[in-house]
């Protein structure tokens, strides 16, 4: 699903957010990505996006290597790839239907397919009942799971997320991640970047730690 080969970020700065990353994350697998402020997590999880392109090596992902892919091309590319932000980064003037909604409609998918597969997106996150309401108000806890909902309305065999408990209580936060388990439990792959040792000590699943960029640990945490 997920490889990468001696991969390296360098930003025009000069830089090196990633020097000679490789690892192999298989489908449906659940990883976390964890280091320091400034590791390089973010900019790991925006190679596999497309967010960013690697300065060398590769990144290949399901079978694609990403440096083929074209500028043309790389919305269709991440049609396969639900990102979730720390921030949610959602549209407040929109309501909480609508922020689902928006992958779909870009797609072009039909109406009645729309609100079929916003309907069942917002009931796996719990918010259905208030697919009417705008984020504002909604609790931290919930935006980010409007979020959640958006990034995976596409049903798309790989999750992303970047920090996505990271403004979020104890309670809250595993709440959260019982979400991303329960799509790991149908075949979806999940890498989430988190600084959470407690959450991800809980959780138990496989660990890759970045430090300078560099990634110097591999293995499955003890809960």
């Amino acid at each position: 699903m997920i490889q990468f080969i001696d991969a390296c970020k360098r930003y025009p700065s000069g830089f090196d957010a990633l020097q000679n990353v490789s690892l192999e994350m298989q489908e449906g697998e659940f990883a976390f990505l964890t280091g320091h402020s400034g590791a390089g997590k973010s900019t790991l999880l925006k190679l596999i996006a497309l967010l960013e392109r690697t300065s060398r090596g590769q990144v290949i992902v399901n079978g694609q290597n990403t440096a083929k892919v074209s500028r043309r091309r790389i919305p269709y590319y991440r049609r396969n790839i639900g990102f979730i932000f720390q921030d949610h980064q959602l549209l407040f003037d929109r309501t909480v239907y609508d922020n689902v909604a928006l992958p779909l409609i870009i797609a072009g998918l039909a109406h009645r397919e729309i609100g079929r597969r916003v309907r069942a997106a917002l009931d796996k996150v719990g918010l259905l009942s208030k697919e009417k309401n705008y984020p504002i108000t909604l609790s931290g806890g919930e935006q980010q799971r409007v979020g959640i909902a958006r990034a995976v309305v596409n049903k798309p065999p790989l999750i992303l997320a970047d920090e996505p408990t990271g403004n979020l209580d104890p309670e809250l936060s595993f709440e959260v991640m019982s979400i991303f388990e329960q799509f790991r439990q149908v075949g979806v792959t999940v890498l989430i970047a988190s600084h959470d040792w407690e959450l991800i000590r809980r959780l138990g699943h496989r660990v890759l730690t970045l430090k300078n960029g560099k990634l110097i640990a591999d293995s499955r945490s003890t809960a």
